[in-house]
């Protein structure tokens, strides 16, 4: 049997820190000896990896994350016939400077990591899970960026040589106020954590912690909720639905229909014609 045909695509999201993404199958190709100005990070979803790096040959099979430092020279190859499939991050080394910064509350430099192949269950499928995530047109910009912060601050604080050991925050009631209030009046935009964080005066690390440790849920669940609350209002008003999904901050009205239907059990549509059938019962 023919191998299967390699299948690769690759994108990138300007607004998220200039973060590239790749995700590849059945690659049976070798890469020469090269670097990247990213750190670069992915998960083997299927076959194996080998590649030259840091003075020794490697190996990362299925489940493993592979990490690459940036300028650090390597190379790239299947260790069998069926080639391997991984999905990568590249991620600017400013901005994981800076996740350090906002963990720690001071300047740590570029974290280091001593490894190019980490194995850990949890760590890597958190990575697969972001990426599957980032993939889709309709995630926002607050889910991706706390998303990607949470999951490279428990990546560095577990594998890179930097001490990170993350401060103990209390509650901020007037912060996490803050923030509520700025959500429910600005569901509709596409809201970023340096928004928040201009609103709070904490950074984009803390502000999470403390939201979520108060309310109980993130700031982009809670923003998510915000926005299903106005669809009903809207949709009681009479308006369409593809209208009111537009209004409320989603990208279309099968983004709406989907989270609708997870925080109430029932359609937008459904909704509306249950409560026009209420109406039209006499009274």
């Amino acid at each position: 049997m023919l191998p299967a045909p390699p299948i690769s695509k690759i994108w990138r999201i300007p607004r998220l820190h200039n973060l590239e993404l790749l995700r590849s199958q059945h690659l049976t190709q070798s890469f020469p000896l090269h670097t990247h100005e990213q750190y670069a990070i992915g998960v083997i979803e299927h076959g194996a990896l080998g590649y030259f790096y840091r003075g020794e040959n490697i190996v990362a099979a299925r489940g493993q994350i592979n990490l690459c430092i940036p300028d650090e020279p390597h190379t790239g190859q299947p260790v069998t016939l069926e080639g391997w499939g991984y999905r990568m991050f590249y991620l600017e080394p400013s901005f994981l400077e800076g996740v350090v910064s906002d963990v720690s509350g001071c300047s740590r430099g570029l974290p280091f990591f001593q490894s190019g192949v980490i194995s850990d269950d949890v760590v890597a499928q958190d990575f697969l899970h972001l990426h599957r995530l980032l993939e889709k047109p309709d995630t926002s910009l607050l889910e991706s960026e706390t998303l990607l912060q949470s999951v490279l601050a428990r990546f560095i604080e577990r594998y890179a040589d930097v001490n990170l050991r993350p401060r103990k925050f209390g509650r901020e009631p007037r912060a996490v106020t803050l923030m509520k209030q700025f959500l429910e009046e600005n569901f509709s935009a596409d809201v970023s954590l340096d928004a928040l964080s201009r609103v709070t005066g904490l950074n984009r690390f803390h502000l999470v912690h403390v939201f979520t440790k108060t309310v109980g849920i993130a700031p982009h669940a809670f923003l998510r909720q915000v926005r299903v609350r106005n669809a009903k209002k809207l949709l009681l008003e009479g308006q369409g639905i593809a209208e009111v999904a537009l209004a409320c901050g989603f990208t279309d009205q099968s983004h709406l229909t989907r989270w609708f239907k997870r925080l109430w059990a029932v359609t937008p549509a459904q909704y509306r014609k249950s409560v026009q059938d209420a109406y039209s019962l006499p009274q």
